[in-house]
């Protein structure tokens, strides 16, 4: 058992390690677009843009966003398309009534879904062809949920981002809402946990293979997503905005970074919420593979759950070179996730409980391979996405 326990340990050591100095230095938080001085205008001026913003059952939330993006203090074109994916509540009515004021913005009703597509993907697909039709001279698409506020200057940076350094694609991971009870350790930690699957520099490295988006907010040259087959060449993928950073990534420079100024004002209203979110994707990161399952939940074991354990345990086995190795690890482990708190204002301390969080994430993967295989896996607000129906119909005949 002693052999084991410092084997585990010693192990569980090297791939934090790995993970703190030869990972990306995902864990930094060094990639972002920050807000400052005005960047100066593009070569050729500040092209035109539309912002297609998908939304089902928004009522609540559309108002706030749409006034920010109304209120952006971009020198070109813009126009702003709210995309209405079947709702069945106000959030046309909302919509409308602050486009009465400003002709800028427009609201369409996407049609009815066809076999295979994904319920948000279909809404972006409607609005980027109705995109097309009303500005045929638009250069760039700004894809952005519902519930994201963004700062007055936050298109002008994007844009100039994306001319002066030639990116097909500009994304930001904006800040999510992280104000009480579950959030304050789960939202840092997902934040924390998406920068170590797509480490941000190699991401925006052309050498590198990785590639990866933020949907909450992407700048998309229209010319590269055409070249990429549209939002028809990802209408089947639930993690869409990853989906499309690998699309245009295999054609031209993309680039993803941290926002400081541009929010997702969603809360999260108990672990419930949180777990639904992860729930909903995790097992189609994994491509649906029980190899791969199999494999990540011994490697979440393995790096979250071991060192805490042994470490804490130590009195019980008396084995000194295992729970010192454990104990190492699990400061390691705590150092990498402060740049995370301090940029949600947690505290430092919150750093020991990252073990807790990862095995929550942990049954939350288990949770998602079981909703995938009962047919609920890729519902978007309320609704079943592409295969979900024909899944479902598997388990109710088989008695699932």
């Amino acid at each position: 058992m002693a052999a084991l326990l410092v084997l585990l340990s010693l192990v569980s050591l090297l791939a934090w390690l790995y993970l703190a100095f030869l990972h990306g230095r995902f864990w930094r938080g060094e990639v972002r677009l920050e807000p400052g001085t005005d960047p100066p205008a593009p070569d050729g001026g500040w092209p035109a843009v539309v912002a297609v913003v998908p939304a089902r059952n928004e009522e609540a939330s559309v108002e706030r966003s749409l006034r920010s993006l109304l209120a952006q203090d971009y020198p070109g074109p813009l126009e702003i398309l709210l995309v209405d994916d079947q709702s069945e509540d106000g959030t046309s009515e909302r919509a409308r009534a602050l486009g009465a004021g400003d002709g800028r913005l427009a609201v369409v009703r996407t049609p009815p879904r066809p076999d295979g597509w994904v319920g948000k993907m279909w809404a972006v697909h409607t609005g980027v062809a109705e995109a097309a039709r009303r500005r045929p001279e638009a250069a760039y698409w700004l894809l952005t949920d519902a519930d994201v506020e963004h700062s007055p200057g936050n298109l002008r940076r994007l844009v100039a981002k994306a001319r002066g350094e030639g990116k097909d694609l500009v994304s930001l991971m904006v800040r999510l809402h992280c104000e009480r009870g579950w959030e304050r350790l789960l939202v840092p930690a997902f934040v924390y946990f998406f920068q170590k699957l797509y480490p941000f520099p190699r991401v925006n490295d052309p050498r590198s293979r990785t590639a990866g988006a933020a949907g909450g907010c992407m700048l998309v040259r229209r010319e590269a997503l055409a070249k990429a087959g549209g939002i028809e060449a990802i209408r089947g993928e639930i993690i869409d905005d990853c989906a499309l950073g690998k699309a245009l990534k295999a054609r031209g420079p993309i680039w993803l970074g941290l926002g400081t100024s541009e929010y997702s004002f969603r809360p999260y209203v108990g672990l419930a919420d949180v777990w639904s979110m992860v729930a909903r994707s995790a097992y189609t990161q994994l491509g649906h593979s029980p190899l791969l399952l199999a494999g990540t939940v011994a490697g979440l074991a393995l790096v979250y759950l071991v060192p805490p354990l042994v470490a804490l345990s130590w009195p019980l086995h008396g084995g000194h070179a295992a729970g010192a190795l454990a104990l190492a690890t699990f400061g390691l482990m705590a150092w990498t996730f402060q740049p995370t708190l301090r940029d949600y204002r947690r505290s430092p301390w919150l750093g020991l409980a990252l073990p807790v969080a990862g095995g929550l994430y942990l049954a939350m993967t288990l949770d998602s391979a079981r909703r995938h295989h009962q047919g609920r896996g890729a519902e978007w607000k309320g609704r079943a996405g592409a295969g979900n129906a024909a899944a479902a119909a598997r388990g109710t005949a088989s008695g699932v």
